[in-house]
């Protein structure tokens, strides 16, 4: 049985990415938490933060939240295809944000985190800081980013860009292995230099523990050159498949540059390629 959290902002964005996280675990048992965070900093009067009393509270933020929630389960039920085996839960939150999802990610034992981006404007937003920003890197749990028109068709290759600088933990690339093997998809990994040079001696290593452990999967290695790493994955997106792009987290250099770049209208794999981030779980 999977923990999936949903956190919910009730816009049309995270309906989609909602929507992608049914249809990607249609045949697993899950429990899905939908939950929507009413921020504490976001409620100011007159430049200084304003205590909200339990009586407003229930009125102005519990009451329209829970509605929405409900109103979201209803949508489930009227759009998206009945599984008997999806269990679906509303939880609302008065919070700062991130404490909210660490704590939920912590009681529900979440296995993955699911939220959606808004285009070049919410991937702009990342930068800066924004709600998937932020969760992506403070919270501890493996997060699937969904672009607002990424669509869940047969997920046939992941592009795992890679600089082989990390010894890998196998116990980080579990889920990314699982979700290879239950989709017999094949694995892309990715190696881009600024300039072209050979791989130093851990890097060779690094690269042949890689090999060793997808070794079951349809796989291959790519190398590229390119002074900018953003700008080579997106040639390289734009010559496959890709369904989805696998990233570490720990993995800074590839990591930031990747998803936290300025330029974004410029780079449509960020409209429509799902990002999953894996995270060292403690």
């Amino acid at each position: 049985m999977k923990n999936i959290l949903l956190p919910t902002d009730f816009s049309e964005n995270s309906w989609n990415a909602i929507k992608y996280a049914v249809k990607f675990f249609e045949d697993d048992t899950c429990h899905f938490y939908l939950l929507h965070i009413n921020r504490v900093s976001d409620n100011y009067m007159n430049g200084s933060p304003y205590i909200v009393s339990d009586e407003v509270l229930e009125d102005v933020y519990v009451k329209p939240s829970k509605h929405k929630l409900r109103s979201i389960l209803k949508r489930i039920a009227t759009e998206l295809a009945p599984n008997i085996n999806h269990k679906f839960h509303t939880l609302f939150e008065y919070n700062f944000f991130i404490d909210s999802i660490r704590k939920h990610v912590e009681e529900k034992h979440i296995d993955l985190i699911v939220m959606g981006t808004k285009g070049s404007d919410g991937l702009r937003k990342i930068i800066m800081g924004s709600n998937t920003g932020d969760v992506i890197k403070k919270v501890k749990c493996n997060t699937l980013t969904v672009p607002e028109k990424a669509t869940l068709t047969n997920i046939k290759e992941i592009a795992f860009p890679s600089d082989f600088s990390l010894t890998y933990n196998f116990q980080i690339l579990q889920p990314l292995l699982d979700i290879l093997e239950h989709n017999k998809a094949s694995l892309r990994v990715l190696h881009i230099s600024k300039n072209k040079t050979s791989l130093n001696s851990e890097q060779l290593k690094n690269r042949e523990l890689l090999q060793d452990y997808f070794s079951n999967i349809e796989s291959s290695f790519h190398y590229l050159t390119n002074r900018k790493l953003e700008d080579a994955v997106q040639c390289f997106i734009d010559s496959r498949d890709i369904n989805i792009i696998c990233m570490v987290a720990k993995n800074l250099n590839y990591f930031q540059q990747i998803l936290f770049h300025s330029q974004i209208e410029e780079l449509s794999y960020h409209l429509k390629i799902p990002f999953l981030v894996l995270h060292e779980i403690p």
